[in-house]
């Protein structure tokens, strides 16, 4: 018998990655060395929902299982992974992130629960069409907006719109998708909505989140990887989603995110801020406690504006802890020590 803590890292594929279930050939080919040097016995739970079973019973034979899933795989929602995940940690297998958790961390919701702590900002919950058309007009005439689904990734469901014309009874806007290879486009407040209404269905969430928009976007997005508390790392990405596009030119494309190690210089202040004050400031507001934050997870903050001479403001963008992948190599060693931690009771 092999008596090493058994743990399953679970990712969505096909039937043909789930037969082979080769860890070399993983993504997270590092992190399984790193499981194994640890004395972790870490195994491939490859998910579709099309041989769901077969997961569930490889689950209910591990100690613990961390998932890497997006809220929306191949045009499926994970609703049947995340009541696996919730029967599976309710037999005693440590699951992380918690589907429950991931709820009240990782939306776009997090926005309105904190916006009044140092990292928020302007934000407001729009519950229907009518709200949107009665509401949004008076915020755009301070600047333009985001929108955002309450739960989504890659862009995905999250629009900028401007305001062009407000004189007309129904004003003309300009918006942007942030999907990949979308651009501006001119439109009026009443197709913004049609376009918007799917949303609003109870299976999509039933709400948008507006938050005002950042003018400081062209300087980047910093990424704080996060293992529980503590910073295991940074991202940075320059050109992101939203980025300003010249006059009469699309959009450019992201560019890539550059990783560093905790110690990167230039993002001390922000780590601080996390470790010292606000990550225990989030997990209060949400009601949780340290034990329930997610092993692996990030913060995707903007620069926000501040008065000359003041320290930099750093506005929460969204918090990511259904997939977070990559990752730095800096998180690796942080992350396996965590997670034998908390498959051995610790917290």
């Amino acid at each position: 018998m092999d008596a090493r803590p058994s743990l399953a890292l679970l990712y969505p594929g096909d039937r043909a990655m789930r037969d082979r279930a080769d860890p070399a050939e993983s993504r997270f080919a590092a992190l399984f060395d790193a499981f194994a040097a640890a004395g972790v016995r870490a195994v491939p739970a490859v998910w579709h929902d099309d041989f769901a079973a077969e997961v569930a019973a490889q689950l209910r034979g591990v100690d613990g299982v961390l998932v890497w899933c997006n809220p929306i795989e191949g045009g499926r929602r994970r609703d049947r992974l995340d009541a696996l995940l919730r029967e599976v940690a309710a037999s005693g297998v440590f699951v992380s992130t918690d589907p429950d958790v991931i709820l009240r961390l990782g939306t776009k919701d997090v926005l309105v629960e904190t916006r009044d702590l140092p990292f928020g900002s302007d934000v407001h919950r729009i519950d229907s069409l009518a709200q949107l058309a009665a509401e949004l007009p008076a915020r755009l005439k301070r600047g333009a907006r985001v929108l955002k689904q309450h739960r989504g990734h890659s862009g995905i469901g999250v629009w900028r719109v401007e305001a062009v014309d407000a004189s007309t009874p129904d004003p003309r806007l300009k918006v942007r998708h942030a999907q990949r290879g979308s651009e501006d486009e001119t439109i009026t407040l009443s197709a913004l909505g049609r376009q918007l209404a799917p949303y609003f269905d109870p299976a999509q969430g039933g709400h948008l989140i507006d938050q005002a928009w950042q003018p400081r976007l062209a300087e980047g997005m910093v990424r704080a990887y996060l293992v529980e508390d503590r910073v295991a790392g940074f991202g940075h990405q320059a050109v992101n989603a939203l980025y300003p596009a010249r006059p009469g030119e699309p959009a450019p494309p992201p560019g890539p995110r550059l990783y560093h190690g905790p110690e990167r210089a230039g993002f001390q202040d922000l780590r601080q801020r996390l470790e010292r004050d606000w990550i225990d400031r989030l997990r209060e507001r949400l009601g949780l406690t340290r034990a329930q934050l997610p092993l692996l997870w990030d913060m995707d903050f903007l620069f926000g504006e501040h008065a000359a001479g003041e320290p930099e403001r750093y506005v929460l963008c969204e918090i990511n802890a259904s997939s977070v992948a990559p990752f730095p190599p800096s998180a690796i060693e942080p992350l396996v020590e965590a997670t034998r931690a908390r498959m051995s009771g610790g917290t």
